[in-house]
């Protein structure tokens, strides 16, 4: 009885995991135009989705948990040796520990993704208000003293 219990929780993780597949995507689109007003709408769908699926999450690790089982691929191997769906449930765990896969690295890239315009914009800053001055050489060839660095409007 559990474990079709288990393959339907499975099952029904599916769709909300594909949605935040698509949404991380969009993410990323956002990301490279610098949609503000997008890019909340797109956090606020996410966040949402995420808070779903970790309550799910928890919910399919205790079923195990009541079962005595671990909480991972292999409880769930245990679970499907003694189950008449055990091959589906297997192949069940195994395209949504994929999907869950592909999130995850598509949340690092997005994140990358931020980090690096994080640091451009930071830069940009610095050059705009005067405090990223470049060395400079002299009609010597050696490196000019640092003048007092001015903001851009002044220059």
């Amino acid at each position: 009885m559990q474990d079709t219990t288990l393959l339907q929780m499975i099952t029904d993780d599916m769709a909300p995991t594909r949605q935040l597949l698509d949404l991380l995507q969009a993410e990323s689109l956002v990301l490279h135009g610098r949609d503000m007003t997008e890019m909340e709408q797109v956090l606020a769908q996410k966040q949402a989705l995420v808070i779903q699926l970790e309550q799910r999450g928890r919910k399919r690790s205790q079923v195990l948990a009541n079962l005595g089982l671990p909480a991972n691929r292999s409880g769930l191997q245990e679970l499907a040796s003694q189950s008449s769906v055990g091959e589906q449930l297997l192949q069940a765990g195994d395209e949504l520990t994929s999907l869950i896969a592909d999130c995850q690295a598509l949340n690092e890239q997005n994140g990358k993704l931020i980090q690096l315009q994080q640091m451009t914009t930071a830069h940009q800053l610095r050059i705009l208000n005067g405090g990223d001055t470049p060395t400079l050489y002299d009609n010597r060839g050696s490196t000019a003293g640092r003048a007092r660095p001015r903001p851009l409007s002044q220059a």
